[in-house]
């Protein structure tokens, strides 16, 4: 019997080139501990680029945290090694870091992150998410019985509106193409996206909603997008629309979400992440049949952790040699 071929790998979605950060950035070379555990990849990771993983020390230069909370366990240790002038988190969005990142008092720490290297399992989510809901698949799964009533739309030709503009947005873009919609990215600058029709500012959002068949939602969750979608936001959404999140629970909010599904508002809403998270029993949302929710399933660590392996490799070649690190992180803007 032949054996099959090795499935293709995901690869992360830059929204830049890669270039070497500024000298006087470069954070001084020495061991690396990884907490609050190692992992045999992750190990293995720093190795093949020739790092040296140690137990935590006054030598420990570079920092490799595995845990997406334990915030205040994160600042205590930084707190305790200020030799530490590297840090690299493990996911995309860094929200539940904001915290340590603000008020850490240390502005020479670099921080990286794992920014686009998710992008193409959470953009792939989105899509069927968005599918699902165009073709009433939500209603169609509770049903116990055969309808008659032909329902659902095609997703060809629409009109698609992206909040956000990393790399899920750039990917999502990507996976969109065959369908021939007419995409509108909102970021916070109107620099044009590659593959959009238009790219506008946030300031343009409410202008945008009004004449969406499926909005996105891809964006950072920090003080200023907390909420972006709304009350006001919902009222101006066509009773056709629907709505996917993919990004951060908390950029959509719950209450005014609910009460639009209830009032036939929007036309479906598809999340992979809910505020609060886990969405309780007995929620609403639970009930809703025109509200799909998968439990924060976008990218599942089957397909994270050969990514994130592969971003601490490079950032530790990064550390060690050219500064070409990839993901940093602005703690002013928060992400």
């Amino acid at each position: 019997m032949s054996r099959s071929p090795e499935l293709a790998q995901h690869r992360a979605v830059l929204t830049a080139a890669v270039a070497p950060l500024p000298r006087d950035r470069w954070p001084e070379r020495g061991p690396i501990t990884i907490l609050p555990e190692s992992e045999g990849a992750f190990t293995a990771a720093v190795r093949s680029a020739g790092g040296t993983v140690t137990a935590l020390s006054p030598d420990t230069r570079g920092l490799i945290w595995l845990d997406y909370g334990r915030a205040d366990e994160l600042r205590a240790t930084l707190d305790a090694h200020p030799m530490i002038g590297w840090v690299q988190l493990p996911w995309a969005g860094v929200d539940a870091f904001s915290g340590v990142l603000a008020g850490l008092g240390r502005p020479g720490l670099l921080w990286t992150s794992a920014k686009g290297a998710y992008a193409q399992p959470v953009a792939e989510h989105a899509l069927a998410l968005g599918l699902a809901l165009l073709r009433v698949l939500p209603k169609r799964a509770r049903a116990t019985t055969w309808s008659t009533v032909p329902e659902g739309r095609s997703l060809y030709g629409r009109s698609v509106v992206i909040v956000g503009a990393g790399g899920i947005a750039l990917e999502l873009i990507r996976l969109l193409a065959p369908f021939d919609t007419s995409i509108t990215v909102v970021r916070r600058s109107p620099l044009p996206v590659p593959g959009a029709a238009r790219t506008v500012p946030t300031e343009a959002l409410h202008e945008v909603l009004q004449t969406a068949d499926v909005v996105f939602i891809a964006a950072a969750l920090t003080e200023g997008t907390r909420h972006l979608i709304g009350e006001r936001e919902f009222e101006l959404m066509r009773p056709e629309a629907v709505l996917v999140n993919v990004a951060r629970g908390p950029l959509v909010h719950t209450d005014a979400l609910t009460a639009a599904l209830a009032s036939g508002g929007i036309a479906g809403a598809a999340l992979d992440v809910t505020d609060p998270e886990p969405l309780p029993d007995g929620h609403p949302l639970w009930h809703e049949p025109r509200c799909l929710i998968t439990p924060h399933t976008a990218d599942t660590p089957e397909m994270t952790a050969p990514l994130l392996a592969e971003r601490i490799r490079l950032n530790v070649r990064a550390f060690l040699e050219d500064g070409r690190f990839v993901g940093v992180v602005d703690p002013r803007v928060g992400y």
